[in-house]
């Protein structure tokens, strides 16, 4: 965020919520210890989506054509049936965006939705594309 043009209060500010913060977790009634933060994104607070998006504005597909969306903490890779065969290194430039900014990606959240024509359901004959092990 410092390197965009904010006006200084609301830099501030920002930063501001950002400093001193800790988390802990309520689990079966169990309370653990408040530990430090020390992510630019605090999932759960107001600004975590808003954040979100700040913080990953430099992640941006590697083929002309693909989009990527995010919203809250989500992002969000659409390859049109023509770039197909890009899949997978715009799987990888994402794995390595994530190493290189210190984020981990969580394999199980990470799906393949494809959408065809009637007639076309089920011809696909590709494997779907896997995120690198980057760490």
């Amino acid at each position: 965020m410092a390197a965009m043009s904010l006006p200084d209060e609301v830099y501030n500010w920002t930063r501001n919520f950002y400093d001193h913060r800790s988390h802990c977790t309520r689990f079966g009634g169990e309370l653990s210890d408040f530990l430090n933060i020390f992510a630019s994104v605090i999932q759960g607070s107001a600004l975590g989506p808003a954040a979100y998006v700040v913080n990953t504005g430099d992640l941006r597909p590697i083929t002309i054509g693909n989009e990527i969306i995010k919203y809250a903490d989500d992002t969000y890779l659409i390859v049109p049936a023509e770039n197909a065969s890009s899949c997978q290194s715009e799987f990888n430039n994402i794995s390595q965006w994530a190493s290189d900014n210190n984020l981990r990606l969580n394999q199980n959240k990470t799906f393949e939705i494809i959408f065809s024509a009637r007639g076309n359901r089920g011809t696909s004959t590709t494997l779907p594309p896997t995120l690198p092990n980057i760490q």
